[in-house]
C-alpha cells in the first residue's frame, strides 16, 4: 500500500469521483470529442490522427514499430492503416529485407497533409485552458503514471 491510498477513507475509496482512472477516461472522452471538429477537415478520426503524428516523427516504420509507439496491437493498427491507404495517405509495403515485416511510408498528399494539421496543437492548448508550461508538466506526470503503471503490471504478469 501506498502513502496516497492510505489517505483514502476505506468507505470512499470506492466512489466513482475519488476514482483517478475515471477522471482519465473521462478526460480521454473529452479530448476525442474536442478534436472531432478538427480533424473532419483533414479527414482523420483520432487513432488516425495519432498515426500519422507518429509517422511525421518517423516514416517508413513497421507495423510493429509503429503498434510498439502507439500502444496498438495490429489487430486494431491493421484496420487504420488500411483506412489511411484507402486515403492516400501511406503506403503499406513488405520490407525487401525481411518479408515478414510491413513498412507504412507516408505518401505525398500524408507529407502535405502535415501543413495543414499545424494549427491543431494550438487549438487543442486553448480548448484545455492550461498554459503551455502546466500542459508540459501534466503530461510529464502522466507520463509517469503510465510507466509505474506498466512496471506494475509487468511485475504482477
Amino acid at each position: 500500500m501506498t502513502k496516497a491510498s492510505e489517505n483514502i477513507p476505506a468507505n470512499d475509496a470506492l466512489q466513482l469521483d475519488n476514482q483517478l482512472c475515471f477522471a482519465v477516461y473521462a478526460a480521454s472522452h473529452a479530448f476525442n470529442a474536442t478534436y472531432k471538429p478538427l480533424l473532419e477537415p483533414l479527414g482523420l478520426t483520432y487513432p488516425q490522427y495519432l498515426v500519422m503524428l507518429a509517422l511525421w516523427q518517423e516514416d517508413g516504420v513497421t507495423v510493429s514499430g509503429l503498434g510498439g509507439r502507439l500502444g496498438l496491437d495490429s489487430g486494431t493498427l491493421t484496420p487504420l492503416l488500411k483506412r489511411l491507404e484507402a486515403a492516400a495517405l501511406v503506403s503499406r509495403l513488405r520490407d525487401a529485407a525481411d518479408e515478414r515485416q510491413v513498412r507504412i511510408t507516408l505518401t505525398a498528399a500524408g507529407r502535405a497533409l502535415k501543413q495543414r494539421a499545424k494549427g491543431i496543437p494550438r487549438q487543442l492548448l486553448c480548448a484545455s485552458g492550461l498554459s503551455l508550461k502546466d500542459l508540459g508538466a501534466l503530461r510529464g506526470r502522466l507520463e509517469s503514471l503510465t510507466a509505474n503503471l506498466r512496471a506494475f503490471e509487468a511485475k504482477s504478469a
